[in-house]
This record gives structure tokens, C-alpha cells and sequence, in this order.
């Protein structure tokens, strides 16, 4: 079984929002990541999608989105971005996933060798400053994170490896140690992905190694609109 991740596919059928405007990459954007899809996954293998899925501000809406993953090979693995306003109640979505996909909301699954969770998170402080809202909500995310790592530390039996999904990075733009780095490394986390950073990448990258923990940078622009396979450790 494989392991591929991308993110932020912004998708909307019903032609409100085409990424398209922005030019460049998000040019046939979604044909594109098909295409590359359908060429590299085999049954069985494993897409993980880190959040902003659908431009839908209702479930019914984002269930019409959903239709662009019926036709592709291998399992989905889901969670929520800041953009995902249609996701409801965890049920309500799991209740419109085509058959094969899997969202998770503080939680996790067991795919063979590997133990995945996710969960939002938000915006990491830079400089250790951040507004009074942000900080509130930030530590609120670190109680969901945990949450995430508690239950897949539960469905861990064999060693097997423990893949983190977050939408937000997980570290500022200096890559300073902080709080979700500490839970990571506590519950033994060696890969994690996420999403959410466009167009230019500044001071992250693709995929770098920092605290003894493989990061994975899956927002597909960044990726050219390819998926990005995880390798285990």
C-alpha cells in the first residue's frame, strides 16, 4: 500500500469560485490532479487530503464536489480547512463520502501499517505574539490535536507508523519549537502533512525534516498539481 497527500483542491461545481482566475498553476487545475491521480494510484493505496476541499457553504453543495472523487482509484482520508464551511457534524459528512473515503475530526483511523489523524489546527504564533482570538483558538486546536494523537496511540497495536493530518502548518515561517511539535514528538509522530500555504512558498518547503519529524507541504499549486507520495520511516 502506498501512501499519496495532496491538499486545497478548492473544488466547486457549480462554477461560482474557479480557482482558474489566479492563472499559472490553477490553469485545468483539476483535470490535472486526475490525471496524475488515475496514473499513480492502484487499488488499495491511500490519498490523504489536508483540508479545503470544497468552496460549498452547504453539505448538499459540497456532496456535488464529491462526485470528482467517484471514478478514482485507492481510499480517501479527509479533514477539514479553514475554507470547508459546509462541514457540518462529523456524521453528516461521513454520510456524503463516496464509498472508500474516510474523514476524520479529532480522530483516527488504521489503514494496514499505518495509523492516520487529523485534525484542523490554526495559525502558529510568530515570535511567540498572537492576538488575544488567535491564541484562544490555537489552544483550543492543541486540545483537538491531542485528542487525534490519544486515539490513534489507541489503535496503535504493532508499531505501526502514525501519520498526522493538519491543515495548518505546524510551525511558523522561522520553524521555532512549540507546543504542536512537543505533542508530535510525545506521541512519537514521524510524519506529518499539511496545507494551506499558496503561491509562493517563502520559508517552507515541500518536504523537510525538523525536530526529528518528516514534514510534507501538500497544497496542490505548490505541488504543480500532482499528488506527493509519503514514504513511511
Amino acid at each position: 500500500m502506498k501512501i499519496y497527500a495532496i491538499s486545497d483542491l478548492h473544488l466547486c461545481s457549480s462554477g461560482e469560485k474557479p480557482m482558474e482566475i489566479f492563472g499559472g498553476d490553477w490553469e485545468d487545475y483539476t483535470q490535472k490532479i486526475y490525471n496524475d491521480w488515475q496514473k499513480k494510484v492502484r487499488d488499495g493505496d491511500v490519498v490523504l487530503i489536508c483540508g479545503d476541499i470544497s468552496w460549498a457553504m452547504k453539505i448538499e453543495q459540497a456532496k456535488n464536489d464529491f462526485k470528482y472523487f467517484e471514478n478514482l482509484k485507492g481510499n480517501i482520508v479527509i479533514i477539514r480547512g479553514n475554507h470547508d464551511y459546509w462541514w457540518q457534524s462529523i456524521s453528516k459528512v461521513r454520510n456524503i463520502l463516496p464509498k472508500g473515503a474516510y474523514a476524520l475530526q479529532n480522530d483516527a483511523i488504521l489503514l494496514n501499517d499505518y495509523v492516520i489523524c487529523g485534525t484542523r489546527s490554526w495559525i502558529v504564533p510568530e515570535n511567540k505574539l498572537t492576538n488575544i482570538q488567535d491564541n484562544k483558538i490555537y489552544k483550543r486546536e492543541l486540545l483537538r490535536l491531542e485528542m487525534a494523537l490519544t486515539s490513534a496511540n489507541r489503535l496503535r497495536k504493532n508499531n505501526e507508523t502514525i501519520i498526522c493530518m493538519l491543515h495548518y502548518p505546524p510551525y511558523n515561517s522561522n520553524k521555532e519549537y512549540n507546543e504542536i511539535i512537543k505533542l508530535l514528538q510525545d506521541y512519537n509522530v514521524k510524519i506529518c502533512i499539511f496545507g494551506h500555504i499558496h503561491a509562493c512558498l517563502g520559508k517552507y518547503k515541500i518536504y523537510e525534516k525538523l525536530y526529528g519529524i518528516n514534514f510534507y507541504l501538500t497544497s496542490c499549486d505548490l505541488l504543480k498539481n500532482k499528488l506527493i507520495e509519503i514514504k513511511g520511516e
